[in-house]
């Protein structure tokens, strides 16, 4: 079974940084790890994914330059770099584990999820 653990949520100010973390236990099978953010009352949105294979990385254009997703193959772990956060970055942030081959940005690509971590961006 697989198990996602999201951490490093917090309150923080405008143009700081956050480390988010996500420890996925039982990954044999898995194949890339996102992240995507849900702000009240929208709908939640893709952040970001990489490839467990060869840390490909592909993000979405509003984050692009500010966060860098990265992984650690032998901790089971990714992290989320944020930096220069906005406003507009508050949000509930969840973690999860794809098992296609191909990269997948969407929430159907995606077959495992976190918790959820509370983001928020004082101005």
């Amino acid at each position: 079974q697989v198990r996602l653990v999201e951490s490093g949520g917090g309150v923080v100010q405008a143009g700081g940084s956050l480390r988010l973390s996500c420890a996925v236990s039982g990954r044999t099978f898995t194949t890339s790890m996102g992240w995507f953010r849900q702000a009240p009352g929208k709908e939640r949105e893709f952040v970001a994914v990489i490839r467990w294979s060869d840390g490909y990385t592909y993000y979405t254009d509003s984050v692009k330059g500010r966060f860098t997703l990265s992984r650690d193959n032998a901790k089971n772990t990714v992290y989320l770099q944020m930096n220069s956060l906005k406003f507009e970055d508050t949000a509930v942030y969840y973690c999860a584990a794809g098992i296609t081959n191909h990269l997948p940005t969407t929430e159907l690509g995606f077959a495992y999820w976190g918790q959820g971590t509370q983001v928020t961006v004082s101005s």
